[in-house]
């Protein structure tokens, strides 16, 4: 049983009420929740400068109920075409539909939830039931210069789809997925954009008996938003999974699509590998919407055999020692892990107080072994693939990590962190509730710049007082990897929050990093595309905007910074 201190706050354990903003900003199941630990509470009120009587009254929860304002801005001879289109019952006007899909999952939005600001909202919500269906409403918003947006899971953090204008916002997700079929002689499978990452995954471990393939098969795309995020939005936002190390990045994984585009549409070819001229299944991958919609998509499959998964764990005793042994790893030709995570200093004993064992006699053996708090460095991973080949991968990294002073701390932490793997971010509702932010950023980063970027961020991180800066990397290529930022902070307001995140936008870039790593642009990022890309590219995305959207209809409002 959990021990407890003393005082507890009283983080929320019912659903929100239904029709209140909380029920749209709230991550994940609406009756399901993660709590921070002991370890985490003190840990936050030594930082913040907080004491339990903050912990006893909730800021703004948002458990009113939608009230939105705003008249729908499209006539009724529109209204009616597009109820000719997706039938009555798929079209919905009420204004608690229109906020619902009209935002996503960033700290900003979620703010404004709770206040009960709204803004900008989509003026009809559509849900077509197929291609044929987003064909119509494409050319007819095209012919009245109606703005188009497309919702599939709803877990952007990047201002992905929040209407700058209005609108119509169609949702994939409620007819638009399943799985369409399996190709096993390619490894293939052909996929509506709405499904969602469980679906998914389940109709491809049981295509056996549904599909009657020979062998089951796995998506490998494991982002931590997998349970609410969409096959389409993976391949739009250009996403990377968790065990993306060994499957590969949504880019990859992706073979090809169907999109609808105001100047036409379009099917890219199923070739895995053609010397056709400049490949335009490369320009609609991670387009955001901005250019048409992603109405069908083929991807590769792999064989699933969790049976020869393994698991390991190491502990470093410096962030230099996981990064050298990292790099050697990924460049070791030798085979790749597929889950590969390594943690800083800092995120490592923060770690190591979410899972119970800071203060433990594991800790205390750590510390007398010479890994020290502060200066250890947490590595997580597993092996997948044939049975010989995941035992291979997995020696060959416990016998490079070792080379570099690593302790093995076998497989134990690794499995316990896949229980939980996508249970963190149910606590940022909890924080929330109490005036204090958690939130992330992320970038690319080769291997040589690596130190600079990781110590140039987590400076401008840690100039403001009372703030956690956590850092780690989990998808990494022969050439590099990414570092995630995560930050913990009391929030004064919206709009010094914002200004945090900017600077730490300015201090990733100014250190070498990219503006992103897999989570898209959208509007949040877009101010730094065209610095980040150069002139010369960004006019290039442009004229493809003129080109596929003259009329500018297609997600507008600054996606990829682009109008």
């Amino acid at each position: 049983m959990t021990k407890h201190t003393e005082f507890i706050p009283d983080w929320t354990e019912t659903a929100p009420p239904k029709g209140s903003y909380r029920s749209i900003f709230k991550w994940g199941a609406p009756d399901a929740f993660k709590h921070p630990s002991d370890a985490w509470y003190h840990m936050m009120k030594e930082e913040f400068g907080m004491t339990d009587a903050d912990f006893k009254t909730k800021k703004q929860e948002g458990l009113d109920q939608v009230a939105v304002v705003q008249k729908v801005r499209i006539g009724q001879a529109d209204i009616r075409a597009f109820a000719a289109i997706v039938g009555k019952e798929n079209v919905a006007l009420d204004g608690y539909s229109r906020l619902r899909y009209s935002r996503g999952k960033t700290m900003e939005e979620a703010a404004e939830l709770r206040s009960g600001k709204i803004g900008n909202v989509t003026d009809v919500v559509l849900h077509p039931r197929s291609k044929e269906d987003v064909k119509k409403i494409v050319a007819r918003c095209n012919k009245r210069k109606i703005p188009v947006y497309a919702y599939g899971g709803g877990s952007s953090v990047t201002l992905g789809f929040k209407p700058a204008r209005g609108g119509v916002t169609l949702v994939l997700q409620t007819h638009m997925n399943r799985l369409l079929d399996i190709n096993e002689t390619n490894q293939t499978a052909r996929v509506q954009p709405g499904m969602l990452g469980p679906d998914y995954e389940k109709a491809l471990n049981e295509a056996r008996a549904r599909y009657g393939t020979k062998h089951a098969y796995t998506c490998g795309h494991f982002p931590q938003s997998f349970e609410y995020s969409s096959v389409g939005g993976w391949v739009v936002t250009l996403g990377s999974g968790q065990a993306s190390t060994y499957y590969g990045d949504a880019y990859h994984i992706m073979l090809s699509g169907e999109y609808v585009t105001p100047a036409g549409d379009i099917r890219t070819l199923d070739y895995p590998g053609t010397a056709t001229g400049p490949k335009v299944n490369d320009i609609m991958k991670g387009s955001e919407g901005a250019f048409g919609i992603l109405v069908e998509v083929t991807m590769r499959i792999f064989r699933y055999m969790p049976e020869n998964r393994r698991y390991f764990g190491y502990m470093f005793p410096t962030w230099e020692a996981a990064v050298n042994a990292s790099r050697e790893i990924m460049q070791g030709e030798f085979g790749k892990p597929a889950v590969y995570r390594i943690s800083d200093p800092e995120e490592t004993e923060v770690g190591l107080k979410l899972y119970g064992v800071a203060g433990t006699p594991a800790d205390t053996f750590m510390r007398l072994r010479g890994f020290r708090p502060m200066e250890r460095c947490l590595l997580l991973g597993t092996a997948e693939g044939e049975r010989r080949y995941a035992r291979h991968v997995k020696r060959m990294i416990g016998r490079i990590c070792r080379r570099h002073g690593a302790m093995s701390l076998t497989g134990f932490a690794a499995k316990k962190w896949e229980k939980t793997r996508y249970l963190e971010p149910y606590m940022r509702e909890d924080l929330n509730d109490y005036g204090i932010v958690i939130d992330t950023l992320e970038s690319a980063v080769t291997w040589d710049n690596l130190h600079r970027l990781h110590k140039g961020v987590r400076e401008f991180v840690r100039k403001r007082p009372g703030t956690i800066c956590m850092t780690h990397a989990s998808h990494f290529y022969p050439q590099g990897t990414n570092l995630y930022f995560i930050y913990i902070m009391k929030m004064e307001s919206v709009r010094s929050y914002l200004a945090f995140q900017q600077g730490v936008i300015n201090a990733i870039t100014k250190n070498g990093g990219s503006p992103s790593h897999h989570h898209g642009m959208g509007r949040m990022l877009a101010p730094w595309l065209e610095p980040h890309l150069g002139k010369s590219q960004m006019a290039v995305l442009r004229t493809l905007k003129k080109h596929f959207d003259p009329n500018n209809i297609m997600n507008p409002g600054g996606t990829l910074g682009l109008g």
